[in-house]
């Protein structure tokens, strides 16, 4: 029997192979499946293009192609390990959550500049 057997403990998926991520980037043609940023319209934006475990890897999310999206870095740090029942569900709030940074960035930009012309 083995440890993970004894323990109860089972591995995670193995993290994709290069080649692996360039198949899905190029599936998805480098595009943010949740924002739609295009990975190929500059340089700095291919930078930022990863590939997303739609059901996490610490969720027990596997390598198929189906689990699999294009995601610029924000968008798959903003949706994390949380488990969502369908990825239009995790685009849902992808979205929702980018729309309030965006809120409280433009608050927080909009008193600098007030601040700014005051002093």
């Amino acid at each position: 029997m083995a440890l993970k057997d004894l323990l109860g403990i089972d591995r995670k998926a193995k993290p994709l192979t290069s080649e692996e991520g360039w198949k899905i980037l190029e599936r998805d043609r480098y595009r943010c499946q949740y924002c739609g940023l295009d990975g190929l319209a500059s340089f700095e934006n291919s930078l930022v293009m990863t590939v997303d475990f739609v059901l996490p890897r610490a969720r027990k999310g596997t390598k198929e192609a189906t689990n699999l999206v294009t995601a610029c870095r924000p968008c798959n740090v903003l949706k994390g390990s949380k488990v969502f029942k369908s990825f239009e569900e995790a685009k849902a709030y992808v979205l929702q959550q980018r729309a309030e940074l965006r809120t409280r960035w433009d608050d927080r930009v909009a008193r600098s500049r007030t601040k700014s012309a005051s002093v």
